[in-house]
């Protein structure tokens, strides 16, 4: 119990915790009456469960409140300079006190005055002065309350901490699982599913579909010439081209293996599919990357082969893999560093 001060409106520091008593009730009485600050003091002071603080100014009561973190507030209804409802309506404002139990002091027993004071956010209502032992019972009972709304909100954030983490830690997992460690991008496996389901969607919809299949030109003579640590970084500078050029959330972009990327284009005609391929083969070709042992230029160039199809029944995602892989054939035959559309 916290020594009696000689100044009634002084806060004094709250009594330190120790292995044998703990303070599971902070009463913050707020009156303007010395008399009863008093009062309240010595009913409460056989209690060790409860510790006590007193307030003489409402002027200052939000702010003490804040400091001194009660787990109930005695509020007084009648005080100078501050009407208590308007009080009560202040600690319901502060995000600090504004579910902290509020326990209504007054010598009016009228219905109406008790009306008001929990329409201002009272959380109960006492004639003062009470008897000790319903005011201690009331205190008790509000102050476990409110302590456990926080045990309990405090572990409802703590789980909803954990699961961000799970969900976090699995999306991190998924995205490990479905992309490329060198380059980042989608890996063959992710590339497959992702092809069937936009495979399927186009059967549905009877919508165009787009692929376009880009080999880097001459690698295995750049790996040679530069060794395969250069050889990774142009691997890693060819796919941020890729993945900067796939503007759309719904395009795809991926390694298909080795030296091979690939770009799912849902909803992509031929001339859109042709367009984004020469844009991706002029960007890597401006990278200007050296490259002694081109047969083209002397920097990384890469060639591309595109398809276009609209699913039919009993057709596989695998035709438009191979009309793709037709056209990057076809732009390797005939000079690499182009573009091809296959037919389809």
């Amino acid at each position: 119990m916290q020594p009696e001060s000689s100044n009634p409106s002084a806060v004094p520091a709250p009594a330190p915790a120790t292995d044998k008593q703990e303070y599971l009730a902070m009463v913050l009485l707020v009156d303007d009456q010395a008399m009863v600050g008093e009062a309240v003091r010595r009913a409460l002071a056989s209690e060790p469960d409860i510790d006590f603080h007193y307030c003489s100014q409402p002027d200052e009561a939000v702010a003490v409140a804040q400091r001194t973190k009660p787990t109930v507030i005695l509020q007084d209804l009648v005080m100078p300079g501050v009407d208590g409802l308007t009080l009560v309506q202040r600690y319901r404002d502060n995000p600090a006190t504004r579910d902290i139990p509020i326990i209504v002091l007054s010598t009016k027993e009228e219905a109406a005055t008790k009306g008001a004071a929990f329409a201002a956010g009272a959380n109960d209502y006492l004639v003062k002065l009470p008897d000790s032992i319903e005011l201690i019972a009331r205190i008790r009972y509000h102050s476990r309350s409110y302590v456990n709304q926080l045990q309990r909100d405090e572990a409802y954030r703590a789980l909803r901490q954990s699961q961000q983490q799970l969900l976090e830690t699995n999306l991190e997992l998924q995205r490990l699982t479905n992309s490329d460690g060198l380059t980042g991008l989608s890996n063959r496996r992710y590339f497959d599913e992702y092809l069937g389901a936009e495979w399927r969607r186009a059967l549905r919809e009877q919508t165009e579909l787009a692929l376009l299949m880009i080999d880097v030109d001459a690698f295995k003579a750049y790996n040679d010439t530069y060794g395969h640590v250069a050889g990774d970084e142009v691997l890693r500078r060819v796919a941020t081209v890729i993945r900067d050029n796939c503007a759309r959330a719904t395009d795809l972009p991926a390694r298909f293996g080795g030296e091979e990327f690939a770009m799912v284009l849902p909803a992509t005609s031929p001339g859109g599919a042709r367009l984004l391929a020469e844009k991706v083969r002029r960007a890597v070709q401006g990278l200007a990357i050296a490259h002694s042992g081109s047969p083209t230029l002397d920097c990384v160039t890469v060639s591309i082969g595109g398809a276009v199809l609209v699913p039919q029944p009993g057709t596989q995602p695998g035709q438009l893999v191979e009309a793709a892989d037709a056209g990057l054939y076809q732009a390797k035959r005939n000079g690499r560093n182009q573009v091809t559309m296959s037919p389809g």
